[in-house]
This record gives C-alpha cells, sequence and structure tokens, in this order.
C-alpha cells in the first residue's frame, strides 16, 4: 500500500508540473515573480545558492549543493559558483565558455553531472519552475513574443529584463496558428530533462570524418520537404540538435578539445554572440551554459595552437586538481563502496585512511623548504600541527607548489584496488595492510607507469606503511589504558601543578609528608621529551601552556588534556610509552597464561566495541603490533 501512494504522489506531482495557459496567464505568473524568466546562469546560480553554505574555519565556504557528493576541492568549487554569481549579474562572464581542466579521475565529469542532475530536480520545484512557448522545438521564453519595440516600456512599467528573439519555427507557428495574436499563444511548464532533450544537451566527439555538425545544430526534414517546397522553410527543419535542447539550461561538452574545429567555430558564435547558426536560416538566439571539461595535455596543446587563438579568450578555465585532503579521500572511498553491494565484508578501520594517505602522497610535490617532508605536508594539509609548523604555513606551501594535485594516482586507481581485495573469495574482512598490498599489486597492471615511476610509488607505499606502523601501535596501547581518560586526567593535573609552581617559582606541598618540595622536574621533562621540547624551550613552552589555561579559565571553560594539540599528544605518549612492555609481552607470548589471555581478550573486546574492528581484525591488529614491537 505504501508504494501504490508513492506513486499516487509522484502522478500528483507530474499533473502539477503539466500547468498550460495562455501568454496572458503566463505574464500574470511573471509579473507577480519575476525571477521565472531568469536567464540560464542566473537559474544555475540560484540552484546552487538555494542548498545553502557554510564557511570553514579556513574561512572557505563549502556549497551543500556539492557537498554530498564532491570531496576535496572546494576551491574549484568556489571559483564555478564566483563564476556563476558574476553571469547571473548579466555581466560580459556569461558570454564565456566554462572549462574544467585537471587529470583524470579528478572530479571534473562528476562537477557537470551533478549540476544537470540539480537542473533536472530544481525545475520541477516551485522556486525553479521554468515556463515555455508550447510547440517550439527550443522551448522558448515565452517573453519572447513581445515584440521589440514594446520592450522598453515593459521594462519600465514591470522590471521584466527581456533577452532574445523568436526561433523560425516559433514565427511561422504565431503567424498560422494565432493570426499573430500573442496574447493568445499558449504556454506550458516544463521540467528540464537530459533523457527528454529538454534543456539539457550533451555533444560527445567521436571520428571527425564521420560525425556531421547537425548533432549540434539540427538538419534538414528530408520526409517534408516536398511539402513546404523548400529548404529555409522552418517547418521543414528539424531543430533538435544538442545546442537547440540545451537552450535556457546546460550545454555539456565532453572532451571538447578533442572536437574537430568546425564544431568549435559554433562555439565561437554561440558563447560570444548568443546565436546559432543553423542551415539557412538567420542567426537564432540561444540562451544556455556552456560547460565542457578537458585533461591539462590537451588543454596546453590547445594554448599553444594559434588557430585557436579565437577561442582563447572566450574561455574561463577552472582547475580541478586531484584532492589533497587525506580526511576527504576517505570520504570518496566511503561514498563509492556504500554503493556497491559488499555489505557483507568488514572493512577495519584505518584501512581507507592508509589508502588515501598513499593517494595523497603520490600527488604532492617536495617543498623546498627545509625539514618539510612529504608525510609532514600530508597531514598540514589535513589540518594538523606537525612540529613547528601550522595552518600559517599552508598558503606558502601552496603557493610553491602551482600545479600540485595535477599528477599523481587517482581515486579511480584505488577504489579498483580496493575492490579487488573486496571481491576476493572467503574474503569477510580487509585490514590496511590488505590494502597496501592490493595497491602495490595493483602497479603491475599500471601499463603507463616508467620504471622511475613505479620505483617512486613503492617507496610512497613503503613510507605509508611506516605511517600505519605508528598508528597501529597507538591503536593497541590505547586500547591497553583500560582507564585511558582517567590516566590522561592525573597525569594532566600532575602536570599542571608542577608546571604552575615552576613558572611562579614557588613549591609545591607533597601529599603525605606536607613537606614543601621543589617542582618535579623530572615528571615534567618525562613529558615534554615525548613531543622534542628540548631544554632551552621548555620555559617558553610550559608557559604557553599557562596562558591556555588562563584564557579558557577567564571564559568559564576548563582546561582538559584535549584542549592543547601538542600536551595531547605528549600526554599520550607517555602514557603509551609506559605501558609499552606490557603490550609487548602479552601480544608476543605464544602460549599465554590465564592473566596475559584475560589482558589480550579484554583489549580485543575495547577495539570491537570502541574502535570499530571485528574479532578478525582485531586479532590481526594485535599480532602485527606485537611483531613490531619485537623486532
Amino acid at each position: 500500500m505504501d508504494l501504490v501512494a508513492k506513486l499516487e504522489q509522484y502522478r500528483t506531482e507530474e499533473r502539477k508540473l503539466a500547468w498550460q495557459g495562455t501568454f496572458k496567464d503566463y505574464f500574470d505568473i511573471v509579473v507577480s515573480s519575476p525571477t521565472v524568466s531568469r536567464l540560464s546562469h542566473a537559474r544555475l546560480y540560484d540552484m546552487i545558492m538555494a542548498h545553502g553554505f557554510e564557511v570553514k574555519r579556513s574561512g572557505e565556504r563549502s556549497y551543500k549543493f556539492f557537498a554530498s557528493e564532491l570531496y576535496g576541492i572546494d576551491k574549484p568549487l568556489q571559483q564555478l559558483v564566483d563564476y556563476f554569481a558574476s553571469a547571473a549579474r548579466r555581466l560580459e562572464v556569461r558570454k564565456r565558455i566554462l572549462l574544467l581542466m585537471g587529470p583524470v579521475g579528478g572530479g571534473k565529469s562528476s562537477i557537470v553531472t551533478l549540476l544537470k542532475r540539480g537542473l533536472e530536480a530544481y525545475t520541477r520545484t516551485d522556486e525553479g519552475g521554468v515556463y515555455s512557448i508550447h510547440g517550439c522545438p527550443m522551448h522558448e521564453e515565452p517573453l519572447h513574443l513581445i515584440p521589440e519595440s514594446l520592450r522598453p516600456e515593459v521594462e519600465r512599467e514591470y522590471g521584466l529584463y527581456i533577452e532574445g528573439d523568436l526561433c523560425p519555427a516559433c514565427r511561422v507557428m504565431i503567424l498560422e496558428q494565432y493570426n499573430g495574436r500573442i496574447e493568445d499563444v499558449l504556454v506550458e511548464r516544463i521540467a528540464f530533462s537530459e533523457k527528454n532533450r529538454v534543456g539539457i544537451g550533451t555533444f560527445t566527439p567521436s571520428d571527425p570524418k564521420s560525425q556531421d555538425i547537425s548533432e549540434l545544430t539540427g538538419s534538414i526534414d528530408l520526409s517534408t520537404i516536398g511539402e513546404y517546397g523548400t529548404e529555409s522553410d522552418p517547418r521543414a527543419y528539424r531543430f533538435d540538435g544538442e545546442l537547440n535542447v540545451a537552450n535556457r539550461g546546460l550545454m555539456e561538452f565532453i572532451e571538447m578539445l578533442k572536437c574537430d574545429e568546425k564544431f568549435l567555430y559554433n562555439l565561437l558564435t554561440l558563447s560570444q554572440e548568443q546565436n546559432i547558426k543553423t542551415g539557412r536560416f538567420a542567426m537564432i538566439y540561444a540562451d544556455e551554459v556552456i560547460v565542457s571539461h578537458t585533461n591539462e595535455n590537451e588543454y596546453l596543446s590547445f594554448i599553444n595552437n594559434k588557430r585557436s587563438e579565437a577561442l582563447h579568450d572566450r574561455i574561463i578555465l577552472i582547475r580541478v586538481p586531484y584532492n589533497l585532503r587525506v580526511s576527504d579521500e576517505i570520504k570518496i572511498y566511503e561514498k563509492l563502496i556504500k554503493q556497491s553491494d559488499l555489505t557483507n565484508i568488514h572493512v577495519a578501520p584505518n584501512t581507507l585512511r592508509v589508502a588515501s594517505m598513499f593517494a595523497v602522497l603520490s600527488r604532492l610535490e617536495p617543498s623546498k623548504k627545509a625539514g618539510v617532508s612529504l608525510m609532514k605536508k600530508l597531514k598540514l594539509y589535513d589540518g594538523e600541527e606537525v612540529e613547528d609548523l601550522g595552518h600559517k604555513d599552508v598558503k606558502e606551501l601552496q603557493e610553491e607548489a602551482q600545479r600540485e594535485g595535477m599528477d599523481g594516482i587517482s581515486p579511480r586507481y584505488v577504489i579498483n584496488a580496493i575492490s579487488n581485495a573486496l571481491a576476493r573469495d572467503e574474503v569477510c574482512c580487509i585490514n590496511p595492510i590488505d590494502g597496501l598490498r592490493a595497491l602495490r599489486d595493483g602497479l603491475d597492471q599500471h601499463a603507463s607507469l616508467s620504471k622511475e615511476q613505479r620505483e617512486h610509488l613503492l617507496n610512497l607505499i613503503a613510507e605509508t606503511r611506516r605511517e600505519y606502523d605508528e598508528m597501529a601501535k597507538r591503536e593497541v596501547q590505547k586500547a591497553f589504558v583500560y582507564s585511558f581518560e582517567q590516566s590522561a586526567k592525573t597525569l594532566l593535573h600532575n602536570y599542571l601543578d608542577n608546571v604552575e609552581a615552576f613558572c611562579n617559582k614557588a613549591k609545591l606541598r607533597d601529599p603525605i609528608t606536607e613537606e614543601e618540595v621543589e617542582p618535579d622536574e623530572r615528571l615534567m621533562r618525562s613529558i615534554e621529551e615525548q613531543i622534542g621540547i628540548s631544554e632551552n624551550a621548555k620555559k617558553a613552552f610550559r608557559e604557553e601552556i599557562l596562558i591556555r589555561l588562563s584564557a579558557l579559565a577567564r571564559r568559564g571553560q576548563v582546561f582538559q588534556y584535549t584542549s592543547h594539540d601538542r600536551l595531547r599528544e605528549a600526554i599520550e605518549k607517555k602514557l603509551f610509552a609506559d605501558l609499552k612492555d606490557i603490550v609487548k609481552i602479552t601480544t608476543s607470548t605464544k602460549t599465554p597464561d590465564a592473566e596475559q589471555l584475560r589482558r589480550v581478550n579484554d583489549v580485543v573486546n575495547r577495539l570491537i566495541a570502541e574502535q570499530g574492528y571485528c574479532h578478525i581484525c582485531a586479532n590481526e591488529l594485535l599480532k602485527y603490533v606485537g611483531t613490531l614491537l619485537n623486532r
């Protein structure tokens, strides 16, 4: 019954979209809601902004329209929205072709697909409603029916901006069917649909010898030419080219720069003059957003071709590099795995993180800045603070590497490798080592890699493995700390008491003997040395901690061990270091006694309950860490 009800609701919505009325009725609608007659760029901009946006800590905007599908390319998306914002105001940039350029698998076609699907959904809403002249092959704006001489007066009186002219087919139809009475012309509501070829066109280049320009601009209807007697009669012509059907919406040129030049010349006129040259007719007005995408090599060849200079100035270029943030890369693979039916296979924690680290490392360029390794750069880009580096250094590193993200391993390669690991027979759980092994084995099938590139990627896999080794140790050691939070709090309070006494040049009272004693320098240094605080830097570090503590106290907040990133790291490392020997003995004993077995089972249960492991990968993790600690 639920399905039947939903089907009835669907039919109700379809009937609502099937509005028809006269041009007079439509004019009343436009006067009450002028956005109905907006141009294509404004429609796309309003569609994106209708979903809202969030401002990140970095100051970048994250647009919710893209947020659930695209990750880690906020800068290109901001440039895209900025372009639509300007074009929506009818500035000159709307008369340009939008070209997305970047490596394969970087998200270019996904951006265009989102825009197309978004338009289809938006035009079915009340806010995004679109109306056209009934029977027009180009789904034309009905305001084009108003003669040129009356438009200035209409704009003054009603505030309606009218741009464009009737297509040849509508001119004939108005004279023959309506005797020139434009107020009686039927108008209908339409919903954009790529499948139905309404408002969205797509063109894919193929063999230039066999591909005909009619795919873009329509063709003569041979079945009616005998009836109307001439090829220049609009009734003997099919206005069904991709440029025709994309009118008022979006036109996607797939790999535009691979097109034959005769196809590109049509874009020159369409982009600058907003006209299509069709058959034996005068220029036909078209209002559409032209979006294309290409790779870097094709773009560089195009730029170096002097014969294409006329088109160079008509292009707005947006670079779409690979994502360079590990946390966003993980989201890409989570999304792709959720789309599969491998729901019965467990993916161990850190498996996707390790794969993402390898992918991002392959896209980074070495820095000339002393002490900045690729791994440090990766962590910085992901929002972590690394030793003496912080968020302020990110911009400097990005400016140093202008092409960063244009090369490297694509998400497709990574998800292919992970898919191979997931799809193996009798596999019910994969862990980070399985993932790294699959990534390594996949290099043998990567035919385009040179020997040097393969060696470089193998080194990055080894570097990722070393980083995972530290992550695995931390995971196990954390699980061994039965009351980790309480232990961390106790250690923090002891440290803060001693730091406060040290900075104030005061003494502490021994809790047992109640004697006054000097601050415990050994305790403070045992914590500070975990994060490389030198003897000379200890005073400044301790004063920094006190300043943070005071700032929080003024705001009525409590200083916790997580309130200062570097102190948090130091306390965790200190606790883990104290437990290392216990972990080593417990995980490496082949015949554990009852107490050791209890500890192991307790740790396994904690890994399962608190960190997302299953029995298989939890036990594998313990074995792996035991091996590492015994080296």
